[in-house]
């Protein structure tokens, strides 16, 4: 497996994978067939793995720390603060939360439900435009010297938010949104991250299932899927967007390649240090995305790719309005 760097010493798989999608809820009924999932991923040489506090809450995180139980050696754990959990009860406030005493709490609470004694990156979800970025960053200094806490990561920070966090403790990555239907990150969060040397794991590189090509205007979306609620995929949004899947697809068949090992290739194309992080409930989904690694795009398709974002404007918003109210803080 091809390993990549982020920020000076967190080397992980060029691929992560984000358990997520295997439970937000505080029932799981498939858990064995994800924790199934989890584990045949490690034996195909991915290490690194995603979850948060807040996914659950707290079903995520036991989910993830019973998967990995005696092999902890051999993966690396992202998991995230940031939102207003009651600590002792486990429920939702809604909003975010990154006081000092929360972060404490919130570690402690991660550490038991992982089985585990440190965590190896741990990001704040969202910025907290209550708590000065010094701050935060403060406490996961206070917890990286008590060995707590390996690396420091942020998610949907922007650029100031990123610099005054690195300037106190060094940020080792962000992750933040970012594929062929999400180039923002390439005006300004980029061009910050290369200069600070800070990695990069974008999530949803296929576009939440899009850029596959197997999601078009007549596909129905369970009640709960977030994505009904998402403007991007508006019937008619889908169907303008469609363009940019049939350009992954035309490119993929000059490569024997399916449009998400495209995609991905060409997101590890951009920077040594970007990792893509994905979600998948299927292990034939797992080595799918692997195959990317084999996929060598020439400098033809690198300009038609990378000139999509002018050729084919994406139609819709990523996010909700009110989600995208905390977004780039």
């Amino acid at each position: 497996m091809e390993k990549r760097k982020l920020g000076q010493n967190l080397e992980v798989s060029a691929l992560s994978l984000g358990a997520m999608g295997y439970g937000k809820s505080r029932d799981i009924p498939d858990r064995a067939e994800m924790i199934a999932v989890l584990r045949g991923s490690v034996e195909r040489g991915i290490n690194f793995f995603d979850t948060a506090e807040v996914y659950g809450p707290w079903t995520n995180e036991l989910m993830v720390g019973e998967a990995f139980a005696g092999m902890r050696d051999k993966i690396i754990i992202a998991t995230k603060f940031g939102w207003d959990i009651d600590q002792d009860t486990g429920a939702h406030r809604g909003g975010v939360n990154s006081r000092p005493a929360q972060i404490r709490k919130s570690v402690e609470g991660s550490l038991k439900r992982l089985g585990t004694d440190y965590i190896d990156l741990y990001y704040q979800h969202r910025v907290d435009p209550e708590v000065p970025m010094e701050d935060v960053a403060g406490v996961i200094k206070e917890l990286i010297q008590q060995g707590k806490v390996r690396f420091f990561g942020l998610s949907e920070a922007g650029a100031s938010s990123i610099r005054r966090a690195h300037a106190v403790q060094p940020v080792a990555a962000l992750q933040s949104e970012y594929s062929l239907w999400t180039r923002e990150p390439e005006t300004e969060i980029i061009p910050t991250l290369d200069e600070l040397g800070i990695g990069f794991v974008p999530f949803s590189p296929l576009g939440k299932g899009f850029l596959t090509g197997k999601i078009n205007v007549d596909t129905a979306f369970d009640d709960s899927d977030i994505r009904n609620r998402i403007p991007r995929f508006a019937p008619q949004a889908r169907t303008a967007n469609q363009r940019l899947v049939d350009l992954l697809r035309a490119i993929g068949e000059r490569h024997r390649a399916t449009p998400a090992q495209v995609a991905l290739a060409w997101l590890m194309v951009q920077k040594p240090w970007i990792v893509p992080l994905f979600g998948t409930r299927k292990l034939e989904r797992v080595d799918e995305n692997l195959g990317a690694l084999q996929v060598s795009l020439s400098e033809a398709d690198l300009r038609e790719l990378n000139g999509s974002r002018e050729t084919i404007p994406v139609e819709g918003a990523r996010y909700p309005e009110d989600q995208m109210r905390r977004v780039g803080l």
